[in-house]
């Protein structure tokens, strides 16, 4: 494993991995079973030693699960997959040159890389800048900064979550039934003004409204902004709020549209439905960094997830010079289980819906399904 500036660096990869989340985990697994593609000299560039799994998160808030329970040990499948550690994270990406740039200033050279590094946090230029935003991204920061409040047992009375999708509404779930806080905190969710859970069907934004209403969370339908060191929504004001939670969904990292590779409009690297760069054959990418050009992809772990193993055989494909096969194509519907906090949870799928507790034990059993798999293959020998 390398980490440090003053270590020497390995400056050249037959294949890099850049970024621990979803899709390369399932990389490093294949690696793992069947070897490194043609021996291949194999690096991960990740800035955590572990990924945090952020569908556990809201259990986590909720007493459901401990702080550690959602972790994957990159360092430890990294080593058992054969391929070198470095602890860093990409700041620019040179493609012609073939050459990642690292924020310590660490230069790899690769002959192909994979992109699975997530979006960036978007919240400050969304609401404006105050010392109480909290940014979901990147998830492990949040985690570390809700742990250290609550540890403190200050600042988590008046919360404001801002941001109405699936991860905003289990945040506001999450904080009001927050364990050990008593009083309970009180949670408002500014949900934007395409209102909440845009995309979900009709029976699941009820059930869901229900369930807000039923715990005493302020909905307001309106986009939140910081006004002279005011929280407003609507032409009103969410004050007094201790903490405010950024859930708006994540930004395109910078160094992605300035390195010239195809991006859509948002700046996400645009790629095929195996995964690969529509401008540049050596490079691919999965999760929330890349936009599939051939039908619209909502940026969801489910989606990365189940990308992995195509990206997994492509990568096998090209470092035998063959081409890639594997496509990655998309259930008619993603399943959603959105913890409520209390003990139960919502499924969406589709125009579908149920609650109840059965739902969150159906959510926890898949969720430590997940990442029990990872942790086996972490410590087998």
């Amino acid at each position: 494993m390398t980490g440090s500036p003053t270590e020497p660096a390995r400056n050249a990869a037959d294949v890099l991995l850049v970024g621990g989340g979803h899709a390369h985990v399932s990389v490093l697994a294949d690696w793992i079973a069947r070897g490194v593609p043609q021996a291949a000299r194999a690096v991960l560039l990740t800035p955590e030693p572990a990924l945090r799994y952020s569908g556990m998160v809201p259990g986590w808030l909720a007493g459901q699960h401990g702080q550690g329970d959602g972790l994957v040990d990159l360092a430890a499948l990294a080593a058992r997959a054969g391929a070198e550690l470095v602890l860093d994270k990409c700041a620019a990406l040179d493609p012609e040159a073939r050459l990642v740039t690292t924020a310590s200033g660490r230069e790899i050279a690769f002959t192909i890389a994979s992109f699975d590094t997530g979006g960036e946090a978007q919240g400050a230029r969304l609401l404006g800048d105050d010392p109480r935003l909290l940014e979901v991204r990147p998830i492990g920061a949040l985690v570390e900064r809700l742990a250290g409040l609550r540890a403190s047992g200050r600042g988590l009375s008046r919360v404001v979550i801002a941001g109405g999708g699936a991860g905003g509404v289990e945040l506001a779930f999450a904080l009001r039934n927050l364990a050990g806080a008593d009083p309970r905190p009180e949670v408002t969710l500014a949900t934007g003004a395409d209102g909440l859970l845009p995309g979900f069907a009709e029976g699941v934004r009820a059930r869901t409204r229900r369930a807000l209403a039923r715990q005493k969370i302020a909905v307001v339908e309106a986009d939140a902004q910081f006004r002279e060191g005011a929280l407003m929504a609507g032409g009103g004001s969410l004050e007094p709020a201790d903490l405010v939670i950024a859930a708006t969904g994540s930004a395109a990292p910078g160094w992605a549209r300035a390195s010239g590779v195809a991006t859509d409009a948002g700046g996400f690297l645009s790629v095929d439905a195996h995964h690969r760069s529509v401008s540049h054959p050596r490079i691919f990418a999965a999760g929330d960094v890349a936009a599939r050009t051939d039908r619209a992809l909502a940026h969801a772990g489910v989606h990365a997830v189940f990308a992995g193993p195509v990206l997994a055989a492509n990568l096998r494909h090209m470092l035998a010079g063959e081409t890639p096969r594997a496509a990655y194509h998309p259930r008619w519907n993603s399943l959603y289980l959105m913890n409520t906090g209390d003990g139960s949870a919502i499924l969406s799928y589709g125009p579908l819906s149920a609650q109840g507790s059965w739902v969150l034990a159906l959510k926890h059993w898949i969720d430590k399904r997940w990442i029990a798999k990872y942790a086996a293959l972490a410590k087998s020998e």
